[in-house]
């Protein structure tokens, strides 16, 4: 029986899924990988180290399966969009790889805007370009590492880098490359007035060919056969960026929904027909269903600020304890209008004000630690909250919202944001949806399904539907007001941190 493995590397774990043609999980693995953290924001990877994370979950999931490895029909990966992964003419990594949370290259986006070349670029490009981006780190490296950017034959993603390593071929699968700042959005190619005007010209030539999510794009090679455990000849399709596989894994393959991801980013998103484009908004790229465009919004202000509390408040030795159980249930000793505290999840950046920190306010003697647990699970939704009303500018308001993340194990969180949001909320099945929809991503590359939207029939099924309370809407609304009053009162004091 054809079996179909999809690969996820997302911001801290490494998952591999195994499926069947009917979309039934048949084994799951993942572990975490580590991350290398410097001074001004500096977030790296050790390629070697994460070829060999995603070599050990292969492995791992084909023994959990208790399958041969010829019965792997296509492999796909998904992963972190952008970033930066450079590697040489004999195919070896030229120093760390760069995650898409890296902050070297903010100086770079602020002459970029200074000077007139992110109005510029805009019209093609559509996105608004953040430090993480493939187009300015390549600036960054050309003129912080011209040592290594010299002896660079490919600048790959996250996901091009893993395929590259399992079949030794380089390309640049379109989802990422479209929303790396280096693509002309107009044409689906790059642009060489773009790369100019970031001083990249000269790079172009290590931007490899670009190619679609669903077409094969290289077969497992002999040196990773023996390293990953897989048969040499099986095919490997495009793959596509996280925010893209959880969207379709979700079922997103028409306007009427929007999908959510609650994960280290906070990202919300819908697909159409047209590219569209508005300045302030995150980024339009390349959907992995033709003619279709992904509009999207977002920063680094979901789960990962509540993982930072539960860590920092929460932790025990307890056997058989979860921290995310015991948060759900302190969560639901508190009442929707018993507290006022706002909390800001700006742990770790926000677009809504460059300087912005995170912060808790409206502190008072009688409040407890639940009330501050509330507090973080609301300024999260609030913040989810301000991207989809900047994406309502451009669109009607979805029927449902699809939502992805650990958030779907949550019951009284997903029930938050629906009563936040006023919509309801949609879940699908599958335990790992990046694993699903790189999965589906090969099904439809080796000819199993004839289309993204058949791969969709046979893995996304909504099995679980949060509607919203109408009595919660007039205390969010205010609780939302008072969250939007404290980001504009606060900014310009946060500079003096």
């Amino acid at each position: 029986m054809p079996y179909l493995l999809g690969i996820d590397n997302g911001g801290t774990m490494v998952k591999a899924g195994l499926y069947d043609l009917d979309g039934v999980e048949i084994a799951l693995s993942k572990t975490d990988v580590p991350a290398i953290l410097g001074k001004d924001g500096i977030v790296e990877r050790d390629m070697n180290v994460l070829w060999s994370v995603n070599c050990k979950v292969i492995k791992d999931v084909i023994s959990k399966a208790g399958i041969d490895p010829e019965d792997i029909a296509c492999i796909s990966v998904s992963g972190h969009g952008n970033g930066l992964y450079l590697v040489d003419e004999a195919g070896d990594p030229l120093g760390n790889g760069i995650y898409s949370t890296d902050m070297r290259a903010k100086a770079y986006i602020e002459r970029f805007e200074k000077t007139g070349v992110c109005d510029q670029i805009f019209p093609k490009i559509m996105q608004t370009l953040y430090p993480g981006q493939l187009a300015p780190l390549l600036a960054w490296m050309s003129d912080q590492r011209p040592d290594l950017i010299s002896r660079a034959k490919w600048a790959l993603g996250c996901i091009d880098y893993l395929r590259f390593c399992l079949t030794g071929e380089a390309f640049g699968e379109i989802s990422n490359m479209s929303a790396g700042g280096v693509m002309d959005q107009n044409i689906r190619d790059y642009d060489n007035e773009i790369l100019a005007a970031m001083g990249i010209g000269h790079l172009r030539t290590i931007l490899p060919p670009v190619r679609p999510s669903c077409q094969v794009c290289g077969h497992v090679n002999a040196k990773a056969a023996g390293q990953a455990g897989l048969k040499e000849g099986t095919p490997v399709a495009g793959g596509m960026i996280d925010i893209t596989a959880c969207a379709i894994a979700t079922g997103i393959t028409d306007e009427s929904r929007i999908c959510l991801i609650a994960g280290t980013w906070s990202i919300n998103e819908f697909i159409s027909k047209r590219p569209l484009m508005a300045k302030g908004l995150l980024l339009t790229s390349v959907y992995c269903i033709d003619d279709y465009f992904m509009v999207t919004d977002g920063s680094m202000t979901s789960a990962s600020n509540l993982e930072w509390f539960l860590r920092s408040f929460f932790e025990s030795d307890s056997p058989g304890y979860s921290v995310y159980t015991a948060a759900d249930e302190m969560l639901k000793s508190t009442l929707v209008n018993e507290s006022e505290i706002v909390f800001l999840p700006f742990l770790f950046g926000t677009n809504a004000d460059a300087d912005a920190k995170a912060c808790f306010l409206g502190l008072c003697s009688w409040h407890s630690k639940a009330h501050m647990l509330r507090a973080v699970y609301e300024g999260i939704v609030f913040s989810h909250k301000m991207h989809i009303d900047k994406l309502l500018y451009l669109r009607d308001p979805p029927e449902a919202v699809r939502i992805a993340g650990g958030v779907v194990k949550s019951g009284i969180w997903l029930q938050m944001f629906a009563d936040i949001l006023q919509k309801p909320i949609e879940i699908s099945s599958g335990t790992e949806l990046g694993t699903m929809g790189a999965a589906m991503c090969a099904g439809v590359a080796a000819g199993v399904y004839p289309s993204m939207h058949d791969a969709t029939k046979a893995f996304s099924k909504v099995v679980c539907t949060y509607l919203p309370d109408e009595a919660n809407r007039h205390v969010y609304e205010k609780k939302y007001k008072r969250y939007q009053k404290a980001i504009s009162c606060l900014s310009g004091l946060w500079k003096e941190w």
